[in-house]
């Protein structure tokens, strides 16, 4: 009998977020993406994200720093979890746009899409490729209905998993501190 079980992993703590891993990275879209601008400031607990809407001024100091993002929940069939998938790179956003926009295809809702990275650094590479519509297994739907995901929260620092009440308290200790 060993001390752990057999392929026992140590749970990661940024398991509410999707990130893409060297090699296939297969996915459900579960809603559609919120959009906008991020870019990254220095805080006393290290670098945070800073987010904002489409059409909102970027500050002149991070005008160079800035990336365009999508963000959305998704299954991720690696972790068997509903996660927030956020999107910089291009090259995925214009594989889904050209999926949506396309008669054959649609909406990325309606079927699974993997992406495929290889490379490291500035040698990154994205693949996209969509898997055949089906529809979603009710075991997804139903984690996905059970969590209450408000994207909306990106935008002002807050935590997408918290539910209102806790974004109050959270926004009331930060105030009196």
């Amino acid at each position: 009998m060993s001390f752990l079980p057999t392929n026992y992993e140590v749970p990661s703590a940024g398991d509410k977020y999707a990130k893409f891993k060297q090699g296939d990275n297969r996915f459900r879209i579960l809603a559609s993406p919120i959009l906008g601008y991020e870019w990254w400031i220095d805080g006393e607990n290290g670098r945070k994200p800073v987010r904002t809407r489409m059409g909102n001024p970027i500050p002149v100091e991070f005008a160079e720093e800035y990336k365009h993002f999508w963000a959305m929940p998704v299954w991720n069939y690696q972790t068997e979890k509903v996660q927030i998938l956020e999107i910089t790179q291009k090259s995925i956003q214009k594989a889904l746009k050209a999926l949506a926009q396309d008669e054959d295809w649609g909406s990325p809702i309606n079927y699974d899409v993997v992406v495929s990275k290889s490379g490291e650094g500035l040698e990154t590479e994205y693949q996209t490729t969509p898997k055949p519509a089906k529809t979603l297994d009710p075991a997804i739907s139903k984690a996905f209905k059970e969590l209450s995901i408000n994207l909306e929260a990106l935008y002002d620092g807050a935590d997408p998993f918290a539910d209102q009440g806790e974004v109050v308290v959270e926004e009331a200790a930060r105030i009196l501190n």
